[in-house]
């Protein structure tokens, strides 16, 4: 039977994401948001689904900051990729994982100039090569972590405890997904679904029992860029981006976002803070926000893992309200527990944004 003009479409917006062997690139920024995000990733690849994926100590930062802020001209930021390449065949890898959104257009980008410039792709190796000593093949696989989640979402949602529905009322939650724009934007037939029709993350709201929230600033950049914000004068253009995605989605009175990109994860969390403090305004029920998570940190949640051993006690906005929604089971007591026995700072309570 003749395959529907609809599939063949949305066939051409699908992506190859390798069944197994990663070498994982880690994230800067990743770390210092939400430190407990990537060793949850490799524990839902390693421990649930079994994969091979090696953590590599010897890697770096991609300095993509530094790039898209004008501080680092692209030869040099593409002598950083080549080593990193050069790791990941040292370690005996073929297939690369990226786990930010930004290192993901950075790699994509370098990959791109380099097979409609090959004399740029030489003058790479010759970098690396003089800078090192080392040499390296590009990977035959590369893909941003949560293409992975989502090529596993039906292993996994055979796993789960908890589904994306109310424990009360057995109503699915309602879930806004935000695609970092390095994800799809600049090269659109990297990412699944392309710019238009993202779906890594709605394949695991709809695989899960939730139910998609589609309002008018879905695919609104949550504003963080680099300039925008690392210039303190310019967070304001920042600040108002995702003001105008919160405004835009109240109306539909979600019940929690998820990202893919941990400056976009950091700011729509960490905003909701700033709004509140600076026009008295919240956007969840009884002056709580609207939680955000991760893909990873919304997976391991669902898994069964302790919210305080995944790092939800980081976010700004109180992370309980939703798991009661869920039925997950917490203890309040032990939520700024440290490693070895020591506890965390307990932050101050905001003017008006609730938390617990």
């Amino acid at each position: 039977m003749a395959k529907s003009r609809k599939n063949e479409i949305w066939e051409a917006y699908q992506k190859e994401i390798a069944e197994d062997h990663y070498y994982f690139a880690r994230s800067c920024i990743r770390q210092n948001f939400f430190p407990a995000a990537e060793g949850l990733y490799l524990k839902i690849l390693q421990d649930e689904l079994g994969l091979d994926v090696f953590d590599d100590p010897r890697q770096t930062s991609c300095t993509g900051i530094a790039y898209h802020s004008g501080v680092l001209p692209f030869e040099t930021i593409m002598t950083v990729v080549a080593r990193q390449f050069a790791l990941m065949n040292e370690a005996g890898y073929k297939n690369f994982v990226v786990s930010c959104v930004t290192s993901f257009g950075i790699y994509v980008e370098v990959l791109e100039t380099w097979k409609h410039n090959p004399d740029i792709e030489k003058r790479a190796h010759e970098a690396l090569f003089n800078a090192t000593g080392k040499s390296f093949e590009i990977p035959e696989n590369l893909v941003h972590a949560s293409d992975v989640i989502y090529k596993y979402r039906e292993k996994l949602g055979a796993k789960i405890r908890k589904r994306l529905v109310n424990a009360s009322t057995g109503e699915p939650l309602k879930v806004v997904d935000h695609i970092g724009c390095h994800y799809a934007k600049i090269f659109p037939e990297k990412g699944i679904g392309g710019a238009e029709f993202p779906y890594v993350l709605a394949g695991l709201i709809d695989s899960w029992g939730g139910d998609q929230v589609d309002y008018p600033e879905r695919r609104h950049c949550c504003g963080f860029g680099f300039r925008q914000y690392i210039i303190k004068s310019n967070r304001g253009y920042s600040v108002a981006n995702s003001k105008k995605k919160f405004d835009s989605m109240e109306p539909f009175k979600p019940d929690l976002i998820i990202a893919n990109c941990p400056g976009c994860t950091y700011f729509l969390d960490r905003w909701q803070y700033v709004i509140a403090e600076m026009e008295g305004k919240t956007y969840g029920a009884d002056g709580y926000g609207i939680p955000v998570l991760t893909y990873e940190e919304l997976t391991g949640l669902l898994l069964g893992y302790d919210p305080w051993d995944i790092g939800l006690q980081t976010h700004e906005v109180a992370v309980e309200p939703l798991l009661d929604k869920l039925g997950i089971s917490y203890n309040p007591e032990t939520k700024y527990d440290g490693l070895n026995g020591r506890k965390l700072k307990v932050p101050e309570n905001p003017a008006h944004l609730k938390i617990c």
